[in-house]
């Protein structure tokens, strides 16, 4: 331990992450920035590709800062998993989606457990970052690495660290976002904090890898319900004939005890949608039913419902029917100003409008083309007037909402993204 720990501190420790996607990246750079040798491991040959040109696919790195450490030697993609012998530190970072019947796929984390398991060697450290049920790292990743007949604490090490990327956060990144750290033993946590802190500003160490995988999903639930029950509350002040969004403002002012949130066409992204129901799914085996994760799951997914209602009752009232009109979505990512449609509303209410016969299009500045229902859509100029409806669905701040709000007859506003534009012609949620 002391060995490693010490090659962690003067940053001569070679640093391997598994998974380049939106989390691993970001992390890669970060540690090939600090100063490590990161090696970084993923299937796709074309992400790898693009890694040794320079070339970024991930927003939140732009290529003018990767494509330095490629060619300073600090940072090299590989699809070979034997390298991980080269490693001594290996923090993976693959994808840990629901299965259909929403259960936890856990089949990348067991496949990237099983690579590491078979070029495990002594003194390595081994850190999960996907996010997953409270017990994952004790219960399925350490029985494998163990089956070597190695001590987890004496011969290698493991730690839980949750990430908490927030795609398009132009004011928190990895490096200045707190880090949490749980290990299976004090050593383990001791090995895993020293490494995080030579690249991350605040490191938070927790008693264990059950604590530290526990508090992304309760940040994460934290939000989903609270999203939940603000979009009931939207649809509370539409049956009573209340602004929300004044509401919402108003309650705002409060300077203790209340923290606004706003409702929206559903939820999106890799992690609010998904990670409340990894702790419910886990709860479910204990014989407890986790109940506000489910109540508020359940409003959740009943906004894409509700948008479609407001799009039917404002054509209605231009004496249109939905089957026929031809309708606009502006904006199909999850969220504003980035290019990431994981899990996003915007999909949903577009099949949804679809089904009810609407001629579909959709407009976003950072999504060009999409896949819906086995078709390839294209973004379309948002000038072109011919539609009698626009749906906003994702408020990107490059959009003129004003030119939006004189050009269509109907504009279902579901961001508030019209705020201070008068226009007879826009329903809000």
């Amino acid at each position: 331990m002391d060995e490693l720990l010490d090659r962690i501190e003067r940053r001569t420790a070679r640093v391997g992450v598994i998974g380049l996607g939106y989390v691993g990246l970001p992390l890669a750079v970060e540690f090939a920035a600090a100063g490590f040798r990161v090696l970084g491991i993923d299937a796709s040959e074309e992400k790898v590709a693009a890694i040794s040109r320079g070339e970024s696919y991930v927003q939140d790195v732009p290529s003018g800062t990767l494509a330095p450490l490629v060619s300073g030697g600090k940072l090299e993609a590989t699809a070979d998993l034997d390298r991980l012998g080269e490693a001594d530190t290996i923090s993976i970072c693959v994808p840990t989606p629901l299965s259909k019947t929403k259960d936890p796929d856990m089949s990348f984390v067991m496949a990237a457990t099983e690579a590491v398991a078979g070029r495990l060697r002594r003194s390595q450290l081994v850190v999960l970052e996907s996010t997953t049920y409270p017990g994952t790292t004790e219960e399925l990743v350490l029985p494998i690495l163990s089956r070597s007949g190695m001590e987890v604490g004496r011969d290698f090490f493991l730690a839980f660290s949750p990430e908490r990327v927030d795609p398009g956060n132009e004011e928190y990144g990895v490096r200045n976002t707190p880090k949490v750290v749980g290990g299976v033993t004090p050593a383990c946590t001791r090995l895993a904090a020293a490494l995080y802190a030579q690249a991350i500003e605040t490191v938070v160490p927790v008693s264990s890898t059950g604590a530290a995988e526990m508090v992304k999903l309760l940040e994460n639930t934290f939000r989903s319900v609270n999203i939940g029950l603000v979009n009931e509350i939207a649809i509370m002040c539409d049956r009573l004939g209340i602004e929300v969004w004044e509401v919402i403002d108003a309650a705002a002012t409060k300077p203790f005890g209340f923290m606004p949130f706003y409702p929206g066409p559903g939820l999106g992204g890799h992690c609010i949608p998904i990670d409340p129901l990894y702790l419910s799914w886990k709860l479910k085996t204990l014989n407890y039913k986790a109940r506000f994760i489910e109540l508020a799951g359940d409003v959740n997914s009943q906004m894409p419902d509700y948008v479609l209602s407001k799009v039917i009752s404002g054509l209605n009232r231009l004496g249109k029917p939905v089957n026929g009109s031809r309708v606009l979505v502006i904006g199909v990512a999850y969220k504003p100003d980035i290019d990431d449609v994981r899990e996003s509303p915007a999909l949903d209410i577009l099949k949804l409008l679809v089904k009810w016969g609407a001629s579909v299009s959709y407009h976003d500045p950072y999504v060009p083309r999409l896949r819906l229902n086995g078709e390839t859509l294209e973004s379309v100029p948002l000038e072109d007037g011919r539609y009698d409806c626009a749906v906003i669905t994702t408020n990107h701040r490059c959009l003129d909402y004003r030119a939006i709000v004189a050009a269509f007859p109907l504009v279902v506003d579901t961001r508030n993204a019209t705020r201070g534009i008068e226009g007879g012609n826009v329903v809000k949620i």
